[in-house]
């Protein structure tokens, strides 16, 4: 399925292209594995700790760094990519606009480190985290919607071969 996801980086000398494709490749993955079944159009910008804190504080009143923030088009149901889905497309661009995500990169390199992982695997990691609460994932609580989300994770990225180290 042709999706198109627009990566923007906040500081260009971090422009990388290796994992512009990466992205690219674990934004499509987390995609098929939800079954979603229209081409979609997601936003993603690399940005460091201070870039993202301005965006969580201006967004959720948060004035404090963190990894990943995901904001979604839609309220979908965790899991029940909707049948229906095609009826959300932009008649414009024929694509469903999914939403955007915003990634700290200062944030996933420490992140790698203390958890003992690449930066391949943080990043992705963070990528399919987003695209989950894209479609409806979330983990607001310690129960069943943070379990179910964090198994989805480590399929997905088991399927691309960034399991944990």
């Amino acid at each position: 399925m042709k999706h198109r996801i627009l990566v923007r980086y906040a500081n260009k000398r971090e422009k990388n292209p290796a994992l512009t494709i990466h992205l690219y490749r674990c934004i499509s993955a987390a995609l098929e594995a939800e079954g979603v079944n229209v081409p979609c159009e997601i936003n993603v910008l690399i940005t460091n700790d201070q870039g993202i804190q301005v965006i969580n504080k201006a967004t959720r009143g948060v004035d404090s760094a963190t990894d990943v923030l995901s904001f979604p088009m839609f309220q979908f149901k965790a899991g029940e990519f909707p049948a229906d889905a095609e009826t959300l497309v932009d008649p414009q661009t024929g694509l469903l606009p999914l939403g955007d995500m915003a990634i700290s990169l200062e944030r996933a390199r420490d992140q790698a480190k203390r958890f003992g992982n690449t930066l391949k695997r943080e990043v992705g990691y963070l990528t399919i985290h987003s695209v989950l609460h894209l479609l409806g994932y979330d983990h607001l609580d310690e129960g069943e919607m943070k379990r179910q989300m964090r198994i989805r994770e480590e399929i997905i990225a088991a399927e691309i071969g960034i399991s944990r180290a």
